[in-house]
């Protein structure tokens, strides 16, 4: 059944190959109103998230976000897949650094950086214009796949590149490893923790909230400054990277400080651009003891 599930995906990124922008949009507003007003795909939990999120909201308003919010799942899922045979110069003309200087920079004066990101714009084409821009090799912490064919071919074509993905369950040993070499760890960061003793808590979206401990701990432990990356959808497929740093000195923060600062500078993300964020997440499932 794995390899089936190989062949199909492989098929569909042979098929968006040929495929023009515009087509695959077309079949991205189908399937945005098919997850819509069809399946209604985890349609409770992106209402009850954006309710306690805007509480001073009116539910109509909120319900106005709703096939936006799909549409932008649906263009992230086809924009993945076409992902996979854009050459680097498709890349970068549908995705570019408005401050690649600032990485640069560090890259020059520093070894490695953590770098920290949320589920908002494309993060998959940010992650492969990060392996085409910056002077740093890029690492990204990602959750292997169950299907072993899938997860070969995705870290095979990431390498094409210059993107190393490293297993979460090996987080620890890929710091140790790369910390020395001029790395950039890139990390998605706005997930609920599996380990919630670990948990750092932290005010967002007007509510308490259970934060990954690992940016912050790998900062801390091996003195490394934390950039916040932003990713902004300038218009369909196309979207702009701005970095924006945490800190250059991260032992001289307060615990917990370092995760404040990149989730309060996300919320502003969100609260500009609501429909850009993965709301179908059940990210508040955790509450303070």
């Amino acid at each position: 059944m794995s390899f089936i599930s190989y062949i199909l995906f492989r098929f569909f990124v042979a098929l968006f190959y040929f495929l023009p922008f515009w087509f695959i949009y077309r079949i991205s507003d189908f399937f945005a109103f098919l997850l819509c007003f069809v399946v209604q795909y985890r349609k409770k939990v992106i209402l009850n998230n954006l309710k306690k999120s805007f509480p001073h909201k009116k539910e109509k308003e909120l319900k106005k976000l709703l096939f936006p919010i799909y549409k932008n799942i649906s263009d992230i899922m086809v924009e993945t897949i076409k992902g996979f045979s854009m050459s680097p110069k498709q890349i970068k003309h549908h995705i570019y650094t408005t401050n690649v200087e600032v990485m640069h920079d560090l890259y020059n004066r520093k070894n490695s950086i953590i770098g920290v990101l949320g589920h908002y714009g494309n993060w998959e084409w940010a992650a492969l214009l990060a392996g085409l821009e910056l002077k740093q090799h890029t690492v990204a912490l990602y959750k292997p796949l169950s299907n072993r064919f899938l997860d070969h071919y995705i870290r095979k074509n990431r390498a094409k590149f210059g993107i190393s993905l490293c297993s979460i369950y090996l987080t620890s040993k890929s710091f140790f490893e790369h910390k020395d070499k001029k790395t950039f760890f890139a990390m998605v960061a706005d997930q609920s923790p599996s380990n919630v003793n670990k948990a750092i808590w932290t005010n967002f979206l007007n509510q308490p909230t259970a934060c990954l401990h690992g940016p912050e701990k790998y900062a801390k432990t091996l003195n490394m400054p934390i950039v916040y990356v932003n990713i902004t959808r300038q218009k369909r497929g196309f979207y702009s990277i701005t970095f924006t740093t945490i800190t250059e000195n991260p032992l001289s923060l307060n615990d917990g400080e370092i995760t404040q600062k990149y989730m309060q500078i996300l919320e502003n993300d969100i609260i500009i651009n609501p429909t850009h964020w993965l709301w179908s997440h059940r990210r508040w499932k955790h509450k303070p003891i």
